[in-house]
């Protein structure tokens, strides 16, 4: 799409929202309603596409992606009403005879950008927060992901007319246009690198911005943990959609004593859960193209796999690897994997854990496998990080009921459910004073008896 098209698109946009449609609960409603029904009559056709895309098997295509897209919808329609109305809140004696409410409204024109790794998840969810909460959207979906942004373009289309949603597909060029608009609100998803330009763009304008980024998540397991069970839930939250989930466990810090026993139990969690022969399991996924393919074959050190290692250029899929006595100077410590290798090191002294990760980046995730409070306890406390579980790993993201979302390098902002429908949203702050009475505290002169009360009443 060209420069004047996505201007003129915008231009649409503003002034349909101007026009007051989106503001009606009702019309939200009926919009989400609309979407529901689109995605359920679509859905063989999204799994075609995810398998075409990323290689996902139609159980997780549906389970990841489909199904939790479709559990927001029902969560927002359920809980929308309540969300859009006002709160009242108290107010001070000193602004008798008053009431104050907060009363949420959208923000406007949005834009959503999202990434390749969960297409069509990640695009679906954020906009069914942006169109609960009142606003108008433009969606860019990656190119990367081409057989899946175009049956989002078709949902989209089949849904809403494009002055209310559009899709706008594309590469960098399409990126950089949509950036350099004035939006009234931008929710990005994807890397710190281009989260960085999302938000050096955005400032010309002040726009607010929610960012989605990634980075090293860390998984600790110490000697009380269930090995067992700790390793069965790694093998699958690290190598699902082959390792590309921006908060997979990236690299794993394992307790000295324990560290060989839980190895050994991975080895052979991977071998029940995608069989001897990996690259050629139908239900295993692949590497989204041969750039990251080339990158993430590039971070696996021969002399320190333990298990998998091997890859088909052709089919773009890496076995489950496992790397023993990773050194923290190694190149698969130095990015994030973003693929389906899972480095462990030892440890003896949890301080020392710890410490490491909080010279880093803040990581979207952490994980600890552990029985022992105290032990949980200290890494909650000590280490600042998005959100993240205790002996499981990613599926915090999947709760409605909680807000997903970064910290620092990764990420800005959440969203999910209610925190969802605010992250759209700006709260209106608003007190109605009455006119049945005047105190005459607050006039001019400040003296006498209705300066004293004034004061006692603001103490």
């Amino acid at each position: 799409m060209q420069e004047t098209e996505i201007k003129a698109l915008l231009e649409k946009q503003r002034k349909f929202f101007r026009s007051g449609r989106t503001l009606p609960v009702d019309f939200r409603i009926k919009a989400l309603l609309r979407l529901q029904k689109c995605i359920r009559g679509h859905e063989r056709e999204i799994c075609r596409a995810l398998k075409q895309d990323l290689g996902k098997s139609a159980t997780e295509s549906y389970m990841c992606e489909v199904g939790l897209a479709l559990s927001e919808l029902s969560y927002m329609l359920k809980h929308v009403r309540k969300f859009a109305g006002i709160r009242h809140v108290k107010t001070s004696l000193a602004n008798f005879a008053a009431s104050s409410f907060v009363k949420p409204s959208p923000y406007g024109n949005t834009l959503i950008v999202s990434p390749w790794n969960y297409p069509f998840l990640l695009t679906i969810d954020p906009l069914i927060d942006a169109l609960a909460a009142g606003n108008t959207a433009i969606i860019k979906p990656s190119a990367y992901s081409p057989a899946t942004s175009e049956v989002l373009k078709k949902i989209i289309t089949t849904c809403f007319p494009e002055e209310y949603v559009a899709c706008v597909l594309g590469g960098r060029a399409e990126n950089a246009c949509l950036f350099s608009q004035k939006f009234d609100m931008i929710f990005f998803t994807g890397s710190q690198a281009v989260g960085r330009e999302v938000l050096k763009n955005a400032s010309q304008y002040l726009t607010p911005v929610t960012l989605e980024l990634g980075g090293k998540s860390p998984c600790i397991i110490d000697r009380s943990a269930n090995l067992k069970l700790a390793a069965r839930r790694i093998v699958w939250g690290k190598f699902l959609n082959c390792g590309q989930t921006c908060v997979a466990p990236d690299y794993f810090f394992a307790e000295e004593s324990i560290k060989d026993e839980l190895i050994a139990l991975i080895k052979k969690e991977i071998v029940k859960q995608y069989g001897s022969d990996p690259l050629h399991n139908e239900s295993y996924g692949k590497i989204i193209n041969e750039k990251h393919f080339t990158r993430v074959c590039g971070l696996i050190d021969p002399a320190k796999v333990v298990h998998g290692g091997k890859s088909d250029k052709e089919t773009l899929k890496i076995e489950p690897t496992v790397m023993d006595n990773v050194a923290l100077t190694d190149a698969v410590m130095q990015e994030e994997i973003f693929g389906p290798l899972l480095p462990v090191l030892s440890y003896t002294d949890l301080d020392e854990v710890t410490g490491y990760i909080r010279e880093h980046d803040r990581p979207l995730a952490l994980y600890i496998f552990s029985n022992n409070k105290a032990t949980v306890r200290k890494v909650q406390d000590t280490i600042s990080f998005g959100g993240g579980c205790i002996n499981d790993v990613i599926v915090h993201l999947a709760s409605t009921e909680m807000g997903f979302g970064g910290v620092g390098e990764s990420g800005m902002g959440a969203y999910h459910g209610k925190t969802g429908f605010d992250t759209f949203s700006h709260h209106k702050s608003i007190l109605e004073k009455k006119n049945w009475i005047d105190l005459p505290f607050r006039n001019q002169p400040y003296t006498g008896l209705a300066a004293k009360l004034f004061h006692t009443m603001l103490r």
